[in-house]
């Protein structure tokens, strides 16, 4: 897989963050597909890129197509990269066929999907539907405190088209599950009908640094420690909303973080996750006191900050019964699933009907 050759990860993975110089070079060479497929290229001011193929209705909008080239520092080959050569792909057969749509079809590549570098996720997308403003966008900090359009700029992928300028017949998201389900019950195809909704908090724990061999233990005030109880709080909120509720914390930085220093400032975000927006807020509510409770009794301060989010995603039936027609016509053993991660999707599905 060619693309994948283009940085390497772990265990045979990728390291492809956005706005990297292997971001630009995994850019490259999909325009350089979707040209040699006979698609133009169109890239806007976040920059998301358009290979398009015509129609034969001039006035019909496009179905759009894809998901994401950027990966997370330990990420696979087939995350996002899967929605986006599955649809150039498609225009390749199309071509082979030599089959006319009515309507154009457009191969989507949406910037910094992960969020790993620039937070949030699925950043471009948000833009692009209105979520978020480009001016807020750009001025995303990665943990070296390098911009996102100072970033887009040196990397040239910059372009000059208006961000969410363009409509939509529908848009469609190939993905891989990121879960077990589907290889647990043999199954080929997850009709996806529903998106959980995702709620990242940063927590700040602040107490104070001190030699580990000196410090008396009733005289400490141990951030690590802090966060320890916190990080319980949140798995045991998210399995009181079982089955369908989840939470983590997948970020996490201790300072001073030398071997004989107690802790005195622990800076980490949580990860919570529902198909029900009700229970995403209680999980807030819950971290949010119980944090707090932990704190005042241990003598740390705490501070919040919402770094993320989206409410959970119903997508659009005509789109998704079309996902399920075709896997029953194709002879694909599928089954209906709440994604439980993240996705373009999620956002393009308030201004198009997507699936």
């Amino acid at each position: 897989m060619e693309m994948a050759k283009i940085g390497p990860g772990v265990a045979g993975g990728n390291n492809r963050q956005t706005l990297t110089d292997a971001d630009a070079e995994g850019r490259a060479l999909f325009q350089s597909w979707c040209e040699a497929a006979g698609c133009t290229m169109g890239l806007d001011r976040m920059g998301n890129m358009f290979a398009r193929r015509e129609g034969t209705d001039a006035d019909a909008l496009p179905v759009y197509v894809g998901s994401h080239l950027d990966t997370q520092p330990t990420g696979g080959k087939y995350d996002g990269v899967l929605g986006v050569l599955g649809g150039l792909e498609i225009l390749r057969t199309l071509n082979d066929l030599d089959i006319k749509t009515k309507h154009p079809i457009v191969v989507t590549n949406f910037t910094n999907e992960e969020g790993t570098r620039f937070a949030p996720a699925m950043l471009s997308s948000g833009v692009f539907a209105g979520m978020h403003t480009q001016d807020w966008a750009y001025a995303r900090e990665d943990a070296e405190g390098k911009r996102f359009g100072d970033e887009l700029d040196r990397i040239g992928w910059k372009g000059e088209e208006e961000v969410g300028a363009r409509k939509m017949h529908a848009f469609f998201e190939l993905h891989i599950e990121q879960g077990p389900i589907l290889e647990a019950e043999g199954k080929d195809v997850g009709v996806v009908t529903h998106g959980q909704g995702l709620s990242w908090t940063q927590v700040t724990i602040t107490g104070k640094d001190a030699h580990t061999g000196s410090t008396p233990m009733p005289m400490r005030k141990n951030a690590g420690l802090g966060m320890a109880r916190v990080l319980e709080l949140v798995d045991e909120t998210a399995l009181s909303h079982a089955p369908d509720a989840v939470g983590a914390a997948g970020h996490i930085d201790i300072f001073p973080n030398s071997r004989n220093v107690i802790p005195g400032r622990a800076v980490f975000t949580v990860d919570f996750r529902s198909p029900e927006l009700s229970v995403i807020e209680d999980m807030e509510t819950r971290l949010r006191e119980g944090a707090q409770k932990v704190c005042d009794e241990m003598g740390l301060e705490v501070e919040f900050e919402k770094v993320g989010g989206f409410d959970p995603v119903e997508f659009d039936k005509t789109c998704v019964d079309a996902v399920r027609r075709a896997a029953e016509r194709l002879g694909y053993s599928h089954r209906d699933i709440i994604s439980g991660a993240g996705h373009d999707a999620c956002w393009i599905n308030r201004v198009a009907p997507t699936a």
